[in-house]
């Protein structure tokens, strides 16, 4: 039996002109699978949607095959169950795994019905889709899993509920063509007319059908796209070729865009052209999950280059600061001029140290010292220096309450973040204005967009009223080196460094702009609470005495012969002995060779960490204590004993402090 005339029959179908065509073009070209089954579960009738989800070429090949062998074994007692039950006159919707012909394993949602067939027995006429490709776009998205997991439950009742809808009248199959809600499916006369409407295009697009059928389909492109003549274009295409398929920008009823696929049949009537068949999928929320995790990758892979750029420029920094700091006392107290150049070279080293600490700060890989904040006591210790970084024409308000919660933060970090926004307010006020900066508490009760976590934190916010900033440049402001100021003016790396300290603490950074309007920028910071274990650790107290250490033979660990070289050079000048090793593996040689009072490593190094080469030492000589040099700030976890941590560039008189810190664990 013919498949278009078995469910004209089927669902009483009153044959019109131009209607056979019409639904063997949406037959044909539907992406689901529309098929009759018998009683005993042979295949009777399945069209070329459904014979490709199958991997069959031809009808032929099928004809007459027994379904349930399609079925995966797991899922056949499953599919059997269900297929009697439709077969007793059920409507019913389930899933189930197929196992096509060439080996591939599928998965499946089907929407079946009851249907008399020529022999009087009562089969199943089934609505199915591959939904495989959904299975991996939630295992591959997994921000979208419960969205699509609830788009799939809404699609099931909604197609559950038109189906038990369904009656023997001539209805039944425009019912079941409305029931896709999820695509829009109309038809259009040659001029491209809209000439039917289904549900998913009345959900889609925001038109019921008294509204639209009559109209063009050119009311549903952009301005842009009309003025280049692309719906003539799409129309042209598919009459010349059969089908044309797009991806664009469509226009809702209500004036907003979505983005849409579509597919466009062209349809014949006995050879004679009648006009076309269209296909329309919102794609939006798609598209912009898949810009969103390109993005993410995109500052991911930044990140990683920032963070390793900023380490070895840390290495480069500690060996001209040393060296600078070495050559200090070797000038001549007469040579004025060179003390001059070499005071500027030092503090455009500190500048250097500065800005890898900016970058370090945006890879999230700065060393935070965390700790309850009273913001309101900061702010206001800060009052004189934010004074003296704004112009007479720019005032700052302060509102923040003396009883607000303390943040857990590290202050320093903090202080510089809080200048750092000043100053891009400051400098979006050339006119001059006000500067107010409030805090507040907040509780987040469920997760906010992955960015917070349910808890209790202190917003802190700058609000200007300068010029602000349109969609486009507020998208960019946290990507590191962008910069809305002049050559020079700025590094583009003080967002960047508010963003990373705001997620290094466990918040989260918020900015919101309009051009003429001004900005605010809200800092998250979660609650401190009493109990809660700080990061910091508590120094030795060092006395006089303890800076006065006798001279002791060291281990210097590099890698890079620029540090390798500036570190024993600084450890000589301060009187001790020094032994150079360019690898953990020397290292350790050396430690199993002679006597070593102390060890002073880098922790970036190939073959052997800096790590590594302390738990080393811990079995082969516990005693000796370990000093640890590194730009990073979080470390991988370890089994060894504690050690100092120098952080890189550091002075000559911050290796002394670390010496004698080591010296009084030894």
């Amino acid at each position: 039996m013919d498949l278009l005339r078995g469910l004209a029959q089927a669902f009483s179908f009153d044959s019109r002109s131009g209607s056979d065509a019409f639904l063997q073009a949406i037959i044909e070209t539907t992406p689901e699978c529309i098929k009759v089954v018998a009683p005993n579960g042979d295949l009777l009738h399945m069209n070329a949607a459904g014979l490709s989800m199958i991997g069959s070429d031809s009808w032929d090949r099928v004809a007459g095959a027994c379904t349930f062998d399609l079925i995966a074994e797991d899922h056949r007692d499953d599919w059997l169950k269900h297929h009697d039950r439709v077969c007793s006159g059920e409507r019913l919707g389930w899933e189930f795994d197929i196992i096509s012909l060439d080996g591939t394993r599928r998965h499946m949602e089907t929407h079946a019905v009851p249907i008399e067939l020529d022999d009087g027995r009562i089969g199943q006429l089934a609505l199915t889709r591959d939904v495989s490709a959904r299975k991996a776009a939630e295992n591959s998205l997994q921000t979208l899993n419960n969205e699509l997991e609830q788009r799939v439950q809404e699609r099931t009742a909604q197609l559950q509920n038109t189906l038990q809808r369904l009656q023997d009248t001539e209805s039944n199959l425009a019912l079941l063509i409305d029931s896709v809600s999820d695509y829009a499916i109309y038809r259009l006369d040659p001029d491209g007319n809209v000439q039917s409407w289904n549900a998913g295009a009345e959900r889609i697009k925001g038109y019921n059908a008294e509204e639209i059928i009559g109209k063009n389909f050119s009311t549903f492109y952009t301005a842009e796209d009309l003025a280049n003549g692309r719906p003539q274009f799409a129309l042209k295409s598919a009459r010349k070729e059969g089908r044309f398929e797009s991806e664009g920008w469509r226009v809702r009823k209500d004036g907003t865009r979505f983005f849409a696929s579509v597919v466009v049949d062209a349809i014949y009537d006995a050879g004679e052209f009648v006009g076309f068949a269209k296909i329309t999928r919102d794609i939006t929320e798609k598209r912009e999950a898949e810009a969103k995790l390109r993005q993410a990758q995109k500052m991911e892979a930044v990140g990683q280059f920032t963070g390793g750029a900023a380490h070895d420029f840390n290495n480069l920094l500690s060996a001209v600061l040393g060296s600078l700091e070495l050559l200090r006392k070797r000038l001549p107290q007469e040579d004025v001029r060179a003390k001059a150049l070499l005071e500027n070279a030092v503090e455009g080293a500190k500048r250097g140290a500065s800005l890898t600490q900016r970058m370090l700060a945006f890879a999230r890989r700065q060393d935070l010292q965390q700790q309850p904040v009273d913001l309101a006591a900061s702010i206001y210790s800060m009052q004189e220096l934010l004074n003296q970084l704004i112009p007479a024409n720019i005032r700052i308000e302060t509102s923040i309450p003396r009883a607000l919660p303390h943040a857990l933060t590290d202050p320093g970090q903090l202080e510089t973040a809080l200048l750092n926004l000043i100053a891009n307010a400051r400098d979006a006020m050339p006119a001059g204005g006000a500067i107010r900066i409030s805090a507040r508490p907040a509780e987040v009760c469920t997760p906010e967009g992955q960015d917070l976590t349910p808890g209790n934190y202190v917003c802190l916010t700058v609000e200007d009223e300068g010029e602000g900033m349109d969609e486009a440049t507020l998208a960019r402001v946290t990507e590191p080196f962008f910069t809305t100021k002049g050559v020079g003016k700025g590094t583009g790396l003080g967002l960047p460094m508010v963003d990373g300290l705001a997620a290094q603490s466990g918040g989260r950074l918020v900015l919101r702009s309009q051009l003429g309007t001004g900005t605010a920028v809200e800092l998250w910071l979660p609650v401190a609470y009493q109990d809660e274990e700080m990061t910091s650790q508590s120094q030795p107290v060092l006395t006089t005495e303890s800076l006065h250490q006798k001279s002791l033979k060291v281990l210097a660990v590099d890698d890079d012969a620029l540090v390798l070289m500036n570190t024993a050079a600084m450890l000589e000048d301060l009187g001790h002995i020094v032994v150079e090793a360019t690898s953990g593996k020397q290292a350790l040689q050396i430690l199993a060779q002679e006597a070593i009072d102390l060890i002073v490593t880098d922790h970036a190094m190939p073959g052997m960490t800096g790590l590594q080469l302390v738990e080393a030492v811990e079995k082969l000589k516990p005693e000796t204590p370990v000093i640890l040099a590194t730009g990073y700030a979080e470390l991988p976890s370890h089994g060894a004993r504690q050690f100092i941590k120098l952080d890189k560039p550091f002075l000559q008189s911050e290796l002394s402090d670390a010496v004698t810190r080591a010296a009084l664990q030894a």
